[in-house]
């Protein structure tokens, strides 16, 4: 099943803040904040961190980045061939970086494909219920990559 991605780090290269993945059927959502250790950006502080926690409370966990990944493992662990969709490569490196846990160790999952779309045209500001809500961006992303 293809999961559409969608981050938020504390500014060019800076550290991941949250990470969503939505599925292309069905309403299990994942979605998951670290702790910052810095100062956020002034435009993340601005635009990002009020809206953070703007998700259904079932799903709003903030974790630690080796508790957020096995979190992930767990999520994708029922999906022998997932497919992570992404409109922007900073998100799928973001991505990555979760998956590995320590010197040499990483979560462990079924084989994963990364995809880089065009999304030409797409906005996620323009286009969420929510701008700069990782979630919110990846329903977005979803519904544009779906035609919805």
């Amino acid at each position: 099943m293809r999961y559409f991605l969608d981050t938020e780090f504390n500014g060019f290269a800076g550290a991941l803040i949250s990470v969503a993945l939505v599925p292309e059927f069905g309403d299990d959502e994942f979605y998951v904040s670290l702790p910052l250790a810095e100062e956020p950006h002034g435009w993340v502080q601005r635009n990002v961190m009020p809206y953070l926690r703007h998700v259904p409370p079932g799903i709003d966990m903030e974790l630690d980045r080796v508790e957020a990944a096995h979190h992930l493992a767990d999520y994708l662990a029922g999906d022998p061939d997932p497919v992570i969709v992404a409109d922007w490569p900073e998100d799928l490196a973001h991505f990555c970086a979760l998956l590995v846990t320590g010197p040499g160790q990483m979560i462990d999952l079924n084989g994963l494909k990364l995809q880089l779309v065009n999304a030409a045209g797409f906005s996620a500001a323009a286009n969420s219920r929510i701008p700069h809500n990782a979630l919110h961006d990846a329903r977005a992303l979803r519904d544009f990559c779906l035609g919805n």
